[in-house]
């Protein structure tokens, strides 16, 4: 059996165009890697149902192994000192430290999925291999403490992962007299490094590498190295020159991405702004509505009031007027005289008093009467003019209502667009969002520019006017985009 593909930590991170500083920065600031490597959470490539196979050989507290390597010297080193050059903790000093790291992590994996799957002949037989070669890593490095190691079979390959730090110990030179340092640890091993792509890392990988290699010969696994560990750091250094000037022409796309990102951060403002306007106008719409309701409804009450004092009144002023049509003015009223009684007197005394009684009675009735009708009308169109007004205040908050849930609707779009910026940026980073957005906004251009040019008129003379009608509406389109935004601030 044959297999091309060994892998290690440095393989991947040559791979991504990663440095080392960067990866272990990050590794030491967050030790998620630790969580997944125990399965505190199960990531998305990982096979839950084979959790189970994995083979736990070390699972150490960092902090407690940093205490039994240098407790004591640190004890020691602090003999003698000032307060403020004492080392309090020496963990959290190598945690903020940007020379040394927390910890280190290899990672070996034999072959790929094609040729060393999980569960598979060939996949048992790299698990095997694995163990072997674990069993005797820490005696061949007894300066890298193993503190957490884990044979992983839950994903496509076995693959080991090893965390370790590296010490020195009666050290000689400046600081404490065990202390963690990659370096001396690796050179008191027997690897001295070289130039920057032989450096005691590269020798010491490279000789586990043959040791699993041999290791993996022994149960008829041969390696076929088809480069060895310098050439592909020469391939490193050729794809970080790459990224370089990829980084270079994304910082000059740049600022078209914050363009872009400003413009929907304002109108995702403008929307908010908007509503909350709307949402105000609301508020007084309704405070309107109320005070019209009622308004509307103390009219309808007045007006009711005066129609039941006409209604009560009508009766009486139709029995006078039906009595005066009839009988005349007196004829119904008049008294009778007494056998002796003089006309004069009759008249005097007692016809003309009532005559006058009955003609102000009347007067003031028909008064009143008309009083209550004039006052009946007013009232009665006041009553209509308020019903109108109630009826295109309600129209007007239909109105307003609509527009509402169009905004709302709006700002529910916008706040998802948002939503899922902010997860990308989560799960991908600020810079490959960035990147991605530059390459659709780069197929978007180029996508409307064939579309303009499948527009262009095939004739010369015509494609001159087409590009002056173009240019036109594009400045006609700025000046409006200025017009609507001049004054509003964020």
């Amino acid at each position: 059996m044959r297999t091309n593909y060994m892998m290690t930590v440095d393989d991947v991170m040559g791979e991504l165009g990663m440095k080392r500083s960067k990866a272990y920065s990050i590794l030491k600031q967050l030790n998620d890697e630790l969580a997944h490597n125990r399965r505190d959470f199960v990531a998305e490539n990982v096979d839950s149902d084979r959790v189970q196979l994995n083979i736990c050989y070390k699972n150490a507290n960092l902090k407690e192994v940093y205490k039994e390597l240098f407790d004591d010297a640190v004890e020691r080193y602090n003999v003698g000192k000032r307060k403020d050059r004492q080392i309090a903790n020496y963990y959290e000093k190598i945690r903020q430290s940007k020379q040394e790291k927390l910890f280190h992590e290899v990672i070996f994996q034999i072959g790929n999925r094609e040729d060393m799957a999980v569960g598979t002949t060939e996949g048992n037989l790299a698990v095997k291999v694995l163990d072997e070669y674990m069993k005797d890593f820490q005696k061949r490095n007894p300066t890298l403490r193993v503190f957490n190691c884990y044979l992983h079979q839950d994903e496509a390959t076995p693959h080991l992962h090893i965390d370790f730090v590296p010490y020195v110990t009666n050290w000689k030179g400046k600081g404490m007299d065990t202390r963690v340092s990659l370096k001396q640890a690796l050179k008191s091993l027997g690897f001295q490094g070289g130039n920057k792509h032989d450096t005691e890392l590269n020798q010491w990988i490279n000789h586990e590498k043959e040791v699993l290699a041999e290791i993996a010969k022994q149960h008829g696994i041969e390696w076929e190295q088809k480069g060895t560990h310098e050439e592909h750091l020469d391939v490193y250094n050729f794809k970080k020159k790459e990224r370089k000037k990829e980084v270079q022409e994304l910082e000059q796309k740049k600022e078209y991405l914050t363009a872009e990102n400003e413009g929907l951060i304002f109108q995702v403002a403008e929307a908010r702004a908007d509503i909350k306007l709307l949402e105000e106008e609301k508020i007084q719409l309704q405070k309107d509505k109320e005070t019209a309701e009622k308004r509307a409804e103390k009219a309808e009450m007045e007006l009711k009031k005066l129609e039941d004092r006409r209604e009560f009144l009508q009766p009486v002023m139709d029995n006078v007027s039906k009595e005066i049509k009839e009988y005349g003015m007196i004829k119904t009223f008049l008294p009778e005289a007494t056998a002796l009684e003089r006309a004069v007197t009759y008249r005097d005394k007692k016809i003309k008093p009532l005559f006058i009684e009955m003609k102000n009675k009347i007067g003031a009735m028909a008064a009143q009467v008309k009083e209550l009708t004039r006052e009946r009308d007013s009232w009665k169109s006041k009553f209509q003019k308020k019903k109108q007004e109630h009826e295109n205040t309600k129209r007007k908050l239909a109105e307003v209502q609509k527009d509402y849930q169009k905004l709302f609707g709006e700002k529910e779009i916008l706040q998802g667009l948002a939503d899922r910026y902010n997860r990308l940026l989560r799960m991908l980073g600020k810079d490959m969002v960035e990147r991605l957005v530059q390459d659709d906004i780069r197929m978007q251009a180029e996508l409307e520019a064939k579309k303009q040019k499948e527009q262009m008129p095939k004739k010369i003379g015509d494609r001159i006017q087409w590009a002056r009608e173009r240019s036109e509406e594009h400045n006609a389109q700025i000046k409006k985009n200025k017009t609507k935004y001049r004054g509003m601030e964020l």
